[in-house]
């Protein structure tokens, strides 16, 4: 069902000044080309709009800008001190055991020593478990098919951050 008025949330960031913008577009993808991407295409009149701009600009950003914007997820099972966002997305590794976090923490050095940045997954709604077999199935993966599974999982977190920039009431 498609709705004819603007989120709230949505209407606001449509009039932030350009700094604002892309200081909340920052929140949501550490990418600084992303970010000006989204912004360049403002005003959105649908949450829909926003997330395809958002896909259209993710599937075009270079390598260099893909590392910008994993530099900004910390590792699984380590979210950021004070970082609710990560602390939510993670939740997963939460009630983990203390051998399950000791495995990924393993799992998450050996994988940075094989591709050169954090092993970065849409952790949003899986268990520790889930996530440790993800990152042992993928540290097989060339280089190459790493980097568009990191694409695709960013993509994810991207429509899952943005979304909750258009839902917010005040």
């Amino acid at each position: 069902m498609t709705t004819t008025s603007t989120p709230p949330g949505l209407a606001r960031f449509n009039v932030l000044e350009e700094h604002e913008a892309l200081a909340a577009l920052h929140e949501a993808c550490a990418s600084t080309e992303w970010g000006r991407r989204l912004l360049a295409a403002r005003p959105y009149a649908a949450a829909d709009d926003l997330y395809a701009a958002s896909d259209a600009a993710m599937a075009e950003l270079s390598t260099a800008d893909l590392e910008e914007a994993m530099a900004g997820h910390p590792p699984i099972g380590r979210p950021k001190p004070g970082d609710p966002t990560s602390a939510r997305e993670q939740r997963g590794m939460a009630g983990a055991t203390e051998e399950l976090k000791a495995e990924m923490l393993e799992l998450n050095l050996a994988y940075q020593d094989r591709f050169g940045h954090v092993f970065l997954i849409c952790a949003t709604g899986r268990t520790g478990e889930q996530m440790r077999d993800a990152v042992k199935e993928r540290i097989g993966n060339s280089p190459e098919q790493e980097r568009e599974i990191v694409r695709t999982e960013l993509g994810k977190i991207n429509r899952i951050r943005l979304a909750r920039l258009v839902e917010e009431d005040a």
